[in-house]
Protein backbone atom coordinates (compact mmCIF):
# COMPACT_ATOMS: atom_id res chain seq x y z
CA UNK A 1 0.00 0.00 0.00
CA UNK A 2 1.50 3.39 -0.93
CA UNK A 3 2.44 5.67 1.94
CA UNK A 4 0.49 8.90 2.19
CA UNK A 5 2.71 11.99 1.83
CA UNK A 6 1.78 13.16 5.30
CA UNK A 7 2.95 9.88 6.82
CA UNK A 8 6.49 10.47 5.60
CA UNK A 9 6.94 13.09 8.28
CA UNK A 10 6.14 10.67 11.08
CA UNK A 11 8.13 7.64 12.11
CA UNK A 12 6.59 4.42 13.32
CA UNK A 13 5.85 4.22 17.01
CA UNK A 14 6.45 0.74 18.33
CA UNK A 15 6.10 0.08 22.04
CA UNK A 16 3.83 -1.59 24.55
CA UNK A 17 1.13 0.51 26.13
CA UNK A 18 0.79 0.76 29.87
CA UNK A 19 -2.42 0.89 31.73
CA UNK A 20 -3.65 1.28 35.23
CA UNK A 21 -7.16 0.03 35.89
CA UNK A 22 -9.36 2.62 37.46
CA UNK A 23 -12.82 1.78 38.70
CA UNK A 24 -13.35 4.49 41.29
CA UNK A 25 -16.78 4.42 42.89
CA UNK A 26 -16.05 7.17 45.41
CA UNK A 27 -14.31 10.51 45.53
CA UNK A 28 -13.45 11.71 49.02
CA UNK A 29 -15.92 9.22 50.36
CA UNK A 30 -18.77 10.50 48.17
CA UNK A 31 -20.46 7.84 45.99
CA UNK A 32 -20.43 8.29 42.23
CA UNK A 33 -23.63 7.66 40.30
CA UNK A 34 -23.24 7.60 36.52
CA UNK A 35 -20.30 9.99 36.62
CA UNK A 36 -21.97 12.48 38.99
CA UNK A 37 -21.11 13.13 42.63
CA UNK A 38 -23.91 13.94 45.07
CA UNK A 39 -23.37 15.38 48.55
CA UNK A 40 -26.17 16.24 50.95
CA UNK A 41 -25.56 18.80 53.69
CA UNK A 42 -27.66 21.95 53.98
CA UNK A 43 -28.45 21.61 50.35
CA UNK A 44 -27.63 19.47 47.32
CA UNK A 45 -24.27 19.85 45.60
CA UNK A 46 -23.92 18.25 42.21
CA UNK A 47 -20.56 18.06 40.43
CA UNK A 48 -20.34 16.66 36.95
CA UNK A 49 -17.03 14.93 36.11
CA UNK A 50 -17.28 16.40 32.62
CA UNK A 51 -17.48 19.93 34.02
CA UNK A 52 -14.51 19.25 36.26
CA UNK A 53 -12.48 18.09 33.29
CA UNK A 54 -13.37 21.20 31.31
CA UNK A 55 -12.09 23.41 34.12
CA UNK A 56 -8.94 21.79 35.56
CA UNK A 57 -7.32 23.38 38.56
CA UNK A 58 -4.26 25.53 38.05
CA UNK A 59 -2.03 22.92 39.69
CA UNK A 60 -3.47 20.21 37.43
CA UNK A 61 -2.65 22.32 34.37
CA UNK A 62 0.88 22.87 35.66
CA UNK A 63 1.30 19.14 36.21
CA UNK A 64 0.05 18.41 32.71
CA UNK A 65 2.46 20.84 31.08
CA UNK A 66 5.32 19.57 33.23
CA UNK A 67 4.58 15.98 32.24
CA UNK A 68 4.49 16.78 28.54
CA UNK A 69 7.75 18.74 28.69
CA UNK A 70 9.43 16.01 30.74
CA UNK A 71 8.17 13.26 28.42
CA UNK A 72 9.54 15.08 25.38
CA UNK A 73 12.98 15.35 26.98
CA UNK A 74 13.03 11.74 28.15
CA UNK A 75 11.78 10.41 24.82
CA UNK A 76 14.45 12.41 23.00
CA UNK A 77 17.26 10.85 25.01
CA UNK A 78 15.92 7.43 26.05
CA UNK A 79 13.19 6.61 23.53
CA UNK A 80 9.51 6.04 24.04
CA UNK A 81 10.10 2.88 26.04
CA UNK A 82 11.70 4.90 28.84
CA UNK A 83 10.42 4.03 32.34
CA UNK A 84 7.46 6.15 33.30
CA UNK A 85 9.07 6.79 36.69
CA UNK A 86 11.81 8.74 34.89
CA UNK A 87 9.21 10.98 33.28
CA UNK A 88 7.33 11.52 36.53
CA UNK A 89 10.52 12.34 38.43
CA UNK A 90 11.66 14.84 35.81
CA UNK A 91 8.23 16.47 35.91
CA UNK A 92 8.31 16.63 39.70
CA UNK A 93 5.09 14.66 40.14
CA UNK A 94 4.12 11.22 41.34
CA UNK A 95 3.60 8.26 39.05
CA UNK A 96 -0.06 8.26 40.03
CA UNK A 97 -0.43 11.78 38.64
CA UNK A 98 1.02 10.63 35.34
CA UNK A 99 -1.43 7.72 35.20
CA UNK A 100 -4.38 9.98 35.94
CA UNK A 101 -3.53 12.21 33.00
CA UNK A 102 -2.38 9.44 30.65
CA UNK A 103 -3.77 5.97 31.42
CA UNK A 104 -2.03 4.49 28.36
CA UNK A 105 1.49 5.12 27.06
CA UNK A 106 -0.03 5.92 23.68
CA UNK A 107 -2.09 8.70 25.30
CA UNK A 108 1.10 10.40 26.45
CA UNK A 109 2.89 10.02 23.11
CA UNK A 110 -0.07 11.40 21.16
CA UNK A 111 -0.30 14.36 23.56
CA UNK A 112 3.42 15.09 23.23
CA UNK A 113 3.26 14.91 19.45
CA UNK A 114 0.28 17.24 19.24
CA UNK A 115 1.86 19.69 21.66
CA UNK A 116 4.96 19.90 19.47
CA UNK A 117 2.88 20.37 16.32
CA UNK A 118 0.80 23.10 17.95
CA UNK A 119 3.88 24.94 19.19
CA UNK A 120 5.52 24.83 15.78
CA UNK A 121 2.37 26.08 14.04
CA UNK A 122 1.94 28.89 16.57
CA UNK A 123 5.54 29.97 16.01
CA UNK A 124 4.71 30.73 12.37
CA UNK A 125 2.17 33.39 13.37
CA UNK A 126 4.53 34.87 15.93
CA UNK A 127 7.38 35.14 13.46
CA UNK A 128 5.16 36.60 10.77
CA UNK A 129 4.29 39.42 13.16
CA UNK A 130 7.85 40.08 14.28
CA UNK A 131 9.90 39.82 11.09
CA UNK A 132 9.90 40.66 7.42
CA UNK A 133 8.39 37.86 5.26
CA UNK A 134 11.67 36.40 4.04
CA UNK A 135 13.26 36.35 7.48
CA UNK A 136 10.08 35.02 9.07
CA UNK A 137 10.06 32.08 6.67
CA UNK A 138 13.72 31.27 7.29
CA UNK A 139 13.36 31.49 11.06
CA UNK A 140 10.28 29.30 11.00
CA UNK A 141 11.96 26.64 8.88
CA UNK A 142 14.72 26.54 11.46
CA UNK A 143 12.02 26.18 14.10
CA UNK A 144 10.60 23.31 12.05
CA UNK A 145 14.02 21.66 12.25
CA UNK A 146 13.63 21.63 16.03
CA UNK A 147 10.25 19.98 15.61
CA UNK A 148 11.79 17.30 13.39
CA UNK A 149 14.40 16.63 16.08
CA UNK A 150 11.71 16.38 18.74
CA UNK A 151 9.64 14.02 16.61
CA UNK A 152 12.60 11.73 16.08
CA UNK A 153 12.69 11.36 19.86
CA UNK A 154 9.27 9.73 19.69
CA UNK A 155 11.13 6.97 17.94
CA UNK A 156 9.43 6.07 14.93
CA UNK A 157 6.20 4.60 14.32
CA UNK A 158 2.98 5.50 12.93
CA UNK A 159 3.35 2.24 11.04
CA UNK A 160 3.32 0.12 14.18
CA UNK A 161 -0.29 -0.76 13.50
CA UNK A 162 -1.51 0.89 16.69
CA UNK A 163 -4.68 2.78 15.71
CA UNK A 164 -3.99 5.37 18.41
CA UNK A 165 -1.45 6.98 16.06
CA UNK A 166 -3.47 6.88 12.85
CA UNK A 167 -4.71 10.49 13.11
CA UNK A 168 -1.23 11.99 13.69
CA UNK A 169 -0.05 12.41 10.07
CA UNK A 170 -3.27 14.22 9.21
CA UNK A 171 -3.02 16.34 12.35
CA UNK A 172 0.51 17.35 11.39
CA UNK A 173 -0.39 18.35 7.84
CA UNK A 174 -3.56 20.18 8.83
CA UNK A 175 -1.54 22.43 11.14
CA UNK A 176 1.92 22.80 9.62
CA UNK A 177 1.15 22.92 5.89
CA UNK A 178 -1.13 25.99 6.29
CA UNK A 179 1.48 27.63 8.51
CA UNK A 180 4.15 27.10 5.85
CA UNK A 181 1.77 28.23 3.12
CA UNK A 182 1.05 31.57 4.78
CA UNK A 183 4.73 32.31 5.23
CA UNK A 184 5.55 31.26 1.67
CA UNK A 185 2.78 33.39 0.19
CA UNK A 186 3.88 36.44 2.13
CA UNK A 187 7.51 35.96 1.09
CA UNK A 188 6.55 35.35 -2.54
CA UNK A 189 4.41 38.50 -2.58
CA UNK A 190 7.48 40.43 -1.42
CA UNK A 191 9.49 38.82 -4.20
CA UNK A 192 12.00 37.18 -1.88
CA UNK A 193 11.18 33.53 -2.64
CA UNK A 194 9.85 31.67 -5.65
CA UNK A 195 6.09 31.58 -6.01
CA UNK A 196 5.93 27.97 -7.20
CA UNK A 197 7.01 26.28 -3.96
CA UNK A 198 4.52 23.81 -2.55
CA UNK A 199 4.33 23.93 1.27
CA UNK A 200 4.22 20.14 1.61
CA UNK A 201 7.23 19.76 -0.70
CA UNK A 202 9.21 22.24 1.34
CA UNK A 203 8.40 20.57 4.64
CA UNK A 204 9.23 17.15 3.26
CA UNK A 205 12.54 18.39 1.84
CA UNK A 206 13.57 19.92 5.16
CA UNK A 207 12.58 16.77 7.06
CA UNK A 208 14.59 14.55 4.72
CA UNK A 209 17.68 16.74 5.08
CA UNK A 210 17.67 16.50 8.87
CA UNK A 211 19.88 13.82 10.42
CA UNK A 212 19.87 13.23 14.19
CA UNK A 213 23.04 14.04 16.12
CA UNK A 214 22.52 11.28 18.69
CA UNK A 215 21.74 13.75 21.48
CA UNK A 216 18.17 14.62 20.60
CA UNK A 217 19.12 17.31 18.09
CA UNK A 218 20.06 17.77 14.45
CA UNK A 219 23.59 17.72 13.02
CA UNK A 220 25.27 20.94 11.94
CA UNK A 221 25.65 19.45 8.45
CA UNK A 222 21.87 19.12 8.30
CA UNK A 223 21.43 22.75 9.24
CA UNK A 224 23.85 23.82 6.50
CA UNK A 225 21.93 21.78 3.92
CA UNK A 226 18.64 23.33 5.00
CA UNK A 227 20.28 26.75 4.63
CA UNK A 228 21.25 25.82 1.07
CA UNK A 229 17.67 24.73 0.41
CA UNK A 230 16.38 28.10 1.61
CA UNK A 231 18.85 29.85 -0.70
CA UNK A 232 17.51 27.68 -3.52
CA UNK A 233 13.92 28.86 -3.14
CA UNK A 234 15.17 32.44 -3.19
CA UNK A 235 16.96 32.00 -6.51
CA UNK A 236 15.47 34.07 -9.34
CA UNK A 237 12.47 34.84 -7.14
CA UNK A 238 11.69 38.16 -8.82
CA UNK A 239 12.12 36.70 -12.28
CA UNK A 240 9.28 34.19 -11.86
CA UNK A 241 5.58 34.89 -12.26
Amino acid sequence: MPVRPSERYCMALSFPSWSKPSSRVKRNGIPFIYGTSFRLSRGLDVLSETTAKRQPRADARRNLHALLDAAMEVFATSGVDAPIRDIAEKAGVGVGTLYRHFPQRSDLIVAVFRKEVDACAAAASTMAEQYEPGEALERWLNRFIEFVAAKRGLSAALHSGDPAYDPLPTYLMEHLAPAASRLLQAAATEGVVRSDVEPSDLLMAVAHLCSPDGEGGITEASRRMVSLLIDGIRYNARGRP
